[in-house]
């Protein structure tokens, strides 16, 4: 009978150990983590964390805490992937997820289909209501779309449905989203404590109402906020934009306007020049502006000092990509310019290979023939694949 008793004791206080437990993370590949949710008919969740993240840190109380355990453990396999893994970095590009801050929590069927996401305060209660979120059918974040398509429009749905683009990487849902989000906000409330959250992680667009008024109103904002935090937040905006899909189609004026805008918020002249440069070029050869593009790099190169590789790369930009020759003999200078500084063979055969191409958009076939036979020549002496050489001959006579 006393051996019995013990063991009675035992297996008490071994379901009371395990009730008592946070929640229960599982280790191993995330394949293993799906396949035991498809096992056990179960949704998965993922929090993507760092080891050096304090914030994440702060949550491991919150996850050992046993109402969290409890109900995380009986509805969700659990695992945490760590964001700088090679692993965690191959599922995430995988499933286009974009980790905007950490930790960030991911819930999954076991198919992987993502049914929510969410980024939570550090309490219990918090932690658990994005759990019971996710298991919410008509409120989890795979039912955003349809509910903002109903006509939900209030701030906060706005807010989630926002980063919820973000997450997924959908950029022009994003600035939909966005744009109503600033058209229902009061121009007095654009430097409230939410707007500003707003301004730091949701808008992408330099064209958003809220970000057109901070970059017109910085002054209150760095009292608020500070200056280093304003440069910060709004460099992010602009350097997205500019870099987007859509900033590949913003006219000169636009990019020339991002340029002086870099510089308002105390970026070096020189730096928003460089950051601006080739968007602009670009934007010039899309509207058939040579003389611009032509002009514009030419004052770039003449601040600058420029590498063998760099003068290459904009000789070939303005060959292939040029409207007309009229910057043949701008492109022309700068190949001249750049052979004597050649180290090698290969290189001096790339740059005469690159001012022949000069020459004959520029309607001088002599010229043009005389810099494909010395590419041809070079190609030899460092053993190069020759057969651009004896084409680019071909099209010289």
């Amino acid at each position: 009978m006393k051996v019995l008793h013990s063991l009675v004791i035992i297996v008490w206080l071994t379901i009371g150990s395990a009730a008592a437990q946070g929640v229960q993370f599982r280790s191993g590949a995330l394949s293993t983590v799906f396949d035991a949710a498809r096992k056990t008919k179960k949704p998965v969740f993922i929090e993507v964390y760092s080891a050096t993240c304090h914030v994440c840190q702060s949550f491991i109380p919150t996850f050992a805490d046993a109402r969290v355990g409890k109900y995380y453990n009986s509805r969700f396999v659990n695992t945490k992937v760590d964001i700088g893994s090679k692993e965690t970095v191959a599922f995430l590009e995988k499933n286009h997820l974009f980790v905007p801050s950490l930790p960030l929590f991911l819930y999954f069927d076991g198919q992987g289909n993502m049914m929510h996401m969410a980024m939570s305060n550090n309490t219990a209660d918090e932690v658990i209501r994005h759990g019971m979120t996710a298991l919410n059918p008509n409120m989890r974040s795979s039912a955003m779309r349809k509910r903002y398509e109903a006509g939900e429009r209030s701030d906060n749905f706005l807010i989630d449905y926002a980063m919820l683009a973000r997450v997924t990487r959908d950029t022009v849902t994003n600035i939909r989203v966005m744009n109503e989000y600033a058209a229902r906000q009061n121009a007095s409330t654009y430097n409230s404590p939410t707007n500003w959250l707003v301004l730091q992680r949701l808008i992408l667009d330099v064209d958003n109402p809220l970000f057109q008024y901070m970059i017109g109103h910085l002054d209150p904002f760095v009292k608020a906020h500070g200056a280093e935090q304003v440069k910060q937040v709004a460099e992010n905006i602009l350097m997205s934009s500019l870099y987007s899909g859509r900033g590949n189609q913003y006219p000169a004026t636009k990019i020339i306007t991002i340029r002086n805008q870099l510089q308002q918020i105390g970026i070096d002249g020189r730096v928003a020049s460089n950051r601006t440069l080739l968007p602009e070029v670009n934007a010039y050869f899309r509207t058939g502006q040579t003389a611009k593009a032509a002009s514009r790099m030419d004052d770039h190169i003449a601040q600058s000092q420029f590498s063998t590789p760099e003068y290459l790369y904009v000789i070939r930009l303005f060959n292939r990509k040029s409207p007309d020759a009229s910057d043949a003999p701008t492109v022309a200078r700068w190949a001249n310019k750049a052979i004597p500084q050649a180290k090698t063979p290969a290189e001096q055969a790339d740059l005469y290979y690159e001012l022949a191409e000069v020459y004959r958009r520029g309607g001088k076939t002599a010229e043009g023939l005389k810099a494909a036979q010395k590419s041809l020549e070079l190609a030899k002496t460092a053993k190069m694949d020759t057969k651009r050489n004896t084409a680019q001959l071909a099209r010289m006579k």
